[in-house]
């Protein structure tokens, strides 16, 4: 069972870059897609980005495309979330997430939460104007 601890949230301006990062413990890395999905109060996680196990396929939310970059690095057990040029409305709570390939070995980058087996406690990330 994987453990994961984001971090590298912060304060920020609008117009700066921020870089989160995912660590797993706990279990082969390698074997899990990862996530980002974020939330803001009184609304329901939604779904940011997402890398396959190998980081051979990638998919963004429409409102991030050209601005985040998913990444992994499976020898670090570490996936990050390159930000940049942040707005005021990516002003939430981020979090990462995993999915065992054999869940089903089809599905190479889920974007639905709940499709999801684990997850991380989340950090905040503000972009002010």
């Amino acid at each position: 069972q994987v453990q994961l601890v984001e971090s590298g949230g912060g304060v920020v301006q609008a117009g700066d870059s921020l870089r989160l990062s995912c660590a797993a413990s706990r279990g082969t890395f390698s074997m899990y897609a990862m996530g980002w999905f974020r939330q803001t109060p009184g609304k329901e996680r939604e779904f940011v980005s997402v890398i396959s196990w190998s980081g051979g396929t990638t998919n963004y939310e429409d409102s991030v495309k050209g601005r985040f970059t998913i990444s992994r690095d499976n020898a670090k057990n570490t996936g990050y979330l390159q930000m940049n040029s942040l707005k005021p409305e990516d002003t939430a709570v981020y979090y990462c997430a995993a999915r065992h390939r054999l869940r089903d070995p089809r599905v190479l980058v889920p974007l639905r939460s709940d499709l999801y087996d684990y997850w991380g406690q989340g950090t905040q990330v503000t972009v002010s104007s």
